[in-house]
């Protein structure tokens, strides 16, 4: 299983599920090494078609770093906190998770639009 980090320590992943908001975007920054790319997209494909068919769900995006980066970022656009955590939470999802190999670490990050 990937191993999953803060990008903010004072605010970890399963403590912004408890933030009742939406709707809400979901940013999951990914360090994949380069051998791994391909494996992991197709991993990441198979975890994608299941969270567009759970209820919340709105919209997924994958993005590519530049320049050779082994960053992968998946942006995720739900109707609020308690859907993502029910999809993320569900035993089908958690099986799925599990597969990703224990060298791939995820940064992901709730967030919330606000005006400028």
């Amino acid at each position: 299983m990937a191993k999953l980090e803060s990008l903010d320590p004072h605010t970890p992943m399963f403590a912004q599920f408890k933030e009742k908001t939406g709707p809400i975007v979901l940013a999951n920054t990914f360090f994949v090494p380069k051998e791994r790319t391909e494996a992991f997209l197709i991993l990441f494909q198979r975890q994608a078609e299941f969270m567009r068919a759970q209820p919340g769900f709105v919209s997924l995006q994958m993005h590519k770093g530049t320049a050779g980066s082994q960053l992968l970022m998946n942006v995720a656009v739900w109707e609020s906190t308690e859907a993502l955590a029910a999809a993320f939470g569900s035993p089908q999802f958690q099986r799925m998770a599990a597969d990703f190999p224990d060298d791939l670490v995820s940064y992901p990050h709730i967030f919330e639009q606000i005006d400028v």
